[in-house]
Order: C-alpha cells, then structure tokens, then sequence
C-alpha cells in the first residue's frame, strides 16, 4: 500500500488544525504557506475532509477550517480512511496459499493498528527540537 498526495497532505491539513485547535479557523493559504503546497491542490482535499464530517468550514474575512472535534479524538487512520479509502495491502489474498494469507493480514493489522492509535494530539505535539540534526562521525 502506497499513501498518496492527497493521503499525506490531508494529513498535513489536520495536523495544522490541531495544532491550532481552539484559538479559531485557519485558511488554506496559511496552511499551504507553511508547508510550501499548493492551495489549490488543498482545497480538493478539504472537501472530502469536511463532508466526512472531521472538519468545519467557517465563512468570512477570518474564516477558515476547524477540527469538528478535539484533536485527541480524530485519528490518523480516519484521515487516511476518507482520502485514500480502504487499507487493502494485497488484492485477492483469498488465492494467496495460507502462510501468505496470514502474512498480509498481519501487516494489515499492524498498519491500521498504528492509524488508529495515533491521534492528531499525537501528531501535532511531537517536537522535531529532541530529533538529533544529523550523525556526527570522527576519525
């Protein structure tokens, strides 16, 4: 399975609501400035994102986005549900011998597992400040 475009920038979109959760609507623009990604191409992935109920549209000058819920109760796995559908690792695995069956389902086991126990809170606290900013090597 291959997340998409549309799967990680969805992605991007609700992480930067919820990290801006309860001081009000965030644009696109804003959104797309500080990820350098098209507003255009965020504005597709709004729509689905808002029919599906995750987020909220609000009109005006200061509009914008809003989560339609607390960051800590939206998943990464219901983003990627909604813009990316299904999470099928291999087509037809009924066909597949036993052994190999398992092994697929495993893996799809595991990755949902992941989706579905990672919040937005999740995603939007982690810190890149405790990542090192590269190896250091001395001969």
């Amino acid at each position: 399975m291959k997340i998409s475009t549309k799967g990680r920038y969805g992605l991007t979109i609700m992480i930067e609501l919820a990290k801006n959760f309860g001081e009000g609507p965030t644009s696109l623009k804003a959104i797309a400035q500080a990820n350098n990604l098209s507003e255009h191409y965020l504005e597709q992935l709004i729509a689905p994102l808002r029919n599906a109920g995750l987020v909220k549209s609000i009109r005006g000058a200061y509009g914008g986005y809003i989560l339609a819920d607390e960051p800590s109760k939206i998943t990464a796995g219901d983003v990627i549900r909604v813009l990316e559908g299904p999470i099928i690792i291999v087509e037809g695995i009924e066909e597949e011998n036993p052994a190999q069956q398992e092994l697929w389902i495993r893996i799809r086991d595991a990755i949902k597992n992941v989706l579905e126990n990672t919040s937005l809170e999740d995603l939007a606290s982690h810190s890149t400040d405790s990542e090192p900013e590269g190896y250091m090597f001395y001969i």
